[in-house]
């Protein structure tokens, strides 16, 4: 299901291959957001195009619309939406820590209220596991509290410890229903070294198919980030697929790769593209560090100093159309430089994960 088939001598960095029910998977890669089964302004076909190799989703949105009841009429997100590649879903836990002025957490679960409508919807490590398999995705992960930033110690340990039973309910509940997604664990602490490494003992002990390191970003200062990411990394198995969520700076994921993270996610691509911002490449031959002024810049396409410029938005997927003209549709609120923005950041971000695959087995990583 998993498997390691290079190293990095100058890191911790692997390239590795992770089989799925659509398909082989090779790390580190890039899950792209399609959070209510759409990656934003671009078609499962463009995807394929860019050659993403998967897809991300979520639980919870994916519960308030279109429901578990499509879902299985259609059966699963996969058909509905038409794409045939891996998707990994995530379980409504961040949804736990975003939407905490309409929730309640108890020993059993969270409960939830739309804030479009007020309808009420309950979530359990049970329920997480049912929805996820009428949706159908690859990789299903746990029920999990992320305490927010900053929280005490006390309250962050309590958090952790019901996460790890909410997993351990999960797990049962996924081998009872003889599901054969993958599903992974979650690990918790905060900022808290020694809550990390409890919460991954306590996880580890139990038979996922994977981990992720969960509940960063969500506020701490950049080089808190950076500090749980090294010491949370080690604690987790080798032989398994380990998976840094919502951190998706360029930067970010090449410092995480090389500490040994295989997976990663994150709204930066589709969300900057929706504002004009563009990621672009200084050299077509990058040499990838955690410092990315010598191999990335980041530009906001809406600026007039763009009006002419007819070079290409970028060498790659893109190269018909100006940068003047992206401009353009910007200007005048045309939708289709949404699409090409977006379609830019996507191809930028896919193409990070190969160039960093690359340099890991050319040992310059």
């Amino acid at each position: 299901m998993f498997k390691v088939i290079a190293k990095s001598k100058k890191s911790q960095a692997r390239v590795s291959r992770l089989t799925t029910g659509h398909g082989t998977i090779t790390g580190p890669f890039f899950m792209s957001i399609a959070t209510r089964g759409a990656i934003k302004n671009v078609s499962v076909d463009e995807m394929h195009q860019l050659d993403a190799p998967i897809i991300l989703s979520n639980t919870y949105h994916l519960l308030l619309r279109p429901g578990v009841v499509l879902m299985n009429k259609y059966g699963g997100l996969h058909k509905f939406m038409g794409w045939n590649g891996p998707i990994l879903t995530d379980s409504g836990g961040y949804q736990v820590f975003s939407l905490s002025a309409h929730r309640k957490i108890t020993e059993e679960g969270a409960s939830f209220k739309d804030p479009q409508n007020g309808q009420a919807y309950y979530l359990t490590p049970e329920k997480v596991i049912e929805i996820q398999q009428a949706i159908g995705s690859d990789i299903m992960m746990v029920l999990d509290e992320c305490p927010p930033y900053p929280s005490t110690h006390e309250y962050v340990k309590t958090s952790l410890e019901r996460t790890t039973r909410w997993a351990e309910r999960c797990l049962v509940y996924h081998k009872k229903r003889k599901s054969k997604q993958l599903l992974f664990g979650i690990v918790q602490g905060g900022v808290f070294k020694d809550l990390r490494k409890l919460s991954a003992q306590q996880l580890t002990k139990l038979s996922f198919d994977g981990f992720a390191i969960g509940g960063v970003a969500i506020g701490e200062p950049k080089k808190m980030i950076k500090k749980v990411l090294g010491f949370t990394t080690p604690l987790l198995p080798e032989n398994k697929s380990r998976y840094l969520m919502g951190v998706g700076r360029p930067e970010d994921i090449v410092l995480a790769v090389q500490q040994g993270v295989d997976m990663f996610d994150c709204v930066i691509p589709t969300r900057e593209a929706r504002h004009g911002r563009l990621y672009m490449w200084k050299t077509d031959k990058p040499k990838l560090t955690s410092k990315h002024t010598t191999w990335y810049e980041t530009v906001n396409v809406s600026n007039a100093r763009f009006a002419n410029d007819l070079l290409p938005i970028n060498t790659t997927n893109l190269k018909h159309y100006t940068k003047a003209y992206l401009h353009h549709l910007f200007r005048t609120n045309e939708g289709l430089g949404l699409r090409l923005a977006t379609l830019n950041n996507l191809d930028f971000y896919l193409r990070l994960m190969r160039h960093i695959q690359e340099q890991i087995k050319k040992g310059t990583l």
